[in-house]
């Protein structure tokens, strides 16, 4: 249950269910975990298969699973499935983001739960909303291939995923928004609803923005490293030891700084870089001017420089790099967790926590993400369980 330290969290006292696994669903349920929500994690006995994987995958639980409790149920035995029933309904919210039709098996689906409890507020992660696609299974990759994303971030020819789970952690994030609206509305009316949030839906927000572009000019968007510039110096300029750094000038007044500064003088007033659109049309040659002329500068010098005068700028970083960024750990957006390793052991290291302050603060990490399990005793003793039944229970594995 909540701690008193929730107490002056925006969610503290709400319960949330989820039945949830990879980034997607979990991802909601930080987000509300991590707005003060008491947030119970279903697991299968076995545990979430994401506490295991390997590579790319290694940072997915940790990441996205703090801020809750773990119960393992076996929704496949009927007993698993009625306990599971029971947990749903003392729930504020219940989330899920299995494929459609699972959880109406088990009868945790919206409709199953609403006729119990009709303030029920029901969040279904998915690949896509209702229509001619939503049977297709959905994977971050699938929705950025086919939904534009890929095609604008490779270069012609070669598509490429976005280096991050953009759709799943941004679907997500509107799956707990909308459970924010529902809350309110649930406030007037005492009513609950279903919320569905859908990867490829996020993705076609994502591009949106190309779409009208389109709409309106009538020219199809460039692959981002092919596009045409809204500015005339934007890029990534290689320069001394073969450092790399971003260097920007988005306005007249900025044009006029950066050449002052980069000793530009020669160019400045040129009547083919007057304004920002001229310096647009002729883009490549005045950029194989400035590669030239910034191949002796390193990349810390110019860092320096435009920190100096007030002009965007950014060091090319790789992600394990922000560990040890120094505004991160200025401003508290790196917060310790301990990871259960399954062994017993533990590891401390370092998460990213939501990318907003209230009241000034961050919201931070009240648990470490759980072990399986961790909530099992104390959830199923609200539900009326006894130890006795508890431990038969988790004889048959019907809990962990």
């Amino acid at each position: 249950m909540m701690s008193h330290a929730n107490k002056s969290l925006p969610l503290s006292g709400l319960r949330v269910v989820e039945f949830t696994h990879m980034v997607m669903g979990p991802t909601c349920g930080m987000v509300l975990a991590d707005l003060g929500a008491e947030v119970i994690k279903v697991e299968p006995v076995e545990g979430d298969r994401t506490r295991h994987l390997l590579g790319s995958g290694a940072g997915f639980f940790p990441m996205f699973n703090r801020n809750k409790t773990s119960i393992g149920i076996d929704l496949h035995q009927p007993e698993g499935a009625a306990i599971a029933r029971k947990l749903a309904l003392t729930a504020d919210v219940v989330a899920e983001n299995f494929k459609p039709g699972t959880m109406k098996k088990y009868g945790l689906d919206y409709a199953s739960l609403s006729q119990e409890n009709e303030r029920v507020i029901y969040v279904t992660c998915k690949g896509f909303l209702p229509g001619p696609y939503e049977h297709r299974t959905a994977l971050d990759e699938v929705v950025q291939m086919m939904g534009g994303l890929a095609y604008m971030t490779g270069r012609p020819g070669d598509p490429l995923r976005a280096g991050t789970s953009v759709n799943d952690i941004m679907g997500g994030m509107f799956g707990a928004i909308g459970a924010l609206g529902a809350l309110i509305q649930r406030g007037i009316t005492g009513k609950g609803q279903e919320i569905q949030s859908a990867l490829f839906e996020n993705n076609i927000f994502l591009v949106g923005q190309h779409m009208l572009q389109y709409a309106i000019t009538g020219k199809a968007a460039e692959p981002m490293p092919n596009r045409i510039s809204a500015w005339g110096v934007y890029d990534v300029f290689t320069v001394k030891d073969g450092e790399q750094i971003f260097l920007c000038a988005v306005s007249d007044a900025q044009w006029k700084t950066f050449c002052e500064a980069l000793g530009l003088q020669h160019i400045q007033h040129l009547p083919e870089y007057a304004d920002n659109n001229k310096r647009v049309e002729r883009r490549p040659q005045l950029l194989a001017t400035l590669r030239e002329h910034l191949a002796t500068w390193s990349a810390q010098e110019l860092s320096e420089l435009f920190e100096r005068v007030g002009l965007p700028y950014a060091p090319i970083r790789a992600p394990h790099e922000l560990l040890d960024d120094p505004h991160l750990l200025a401003t508290g957006a790196l917060a310790d967790i301990t990871l259960p390793d399954g062994k017993g052991a533990d590891t401390k290291i370092k998460t990213t926590l939501l990318p907003l302050t209230m009241n000034g603060e961050m919201l931070g990490v009240r648990r470490d993400p759980p072990k399986l399990g961790d909530g099992t005793n104390e959830v199923l003793t609200q539900l009326g369980y006894d130890d006795i039944a508890i431990q038969k229970l988790i004889e048959k594995r019907i809990i962990a």
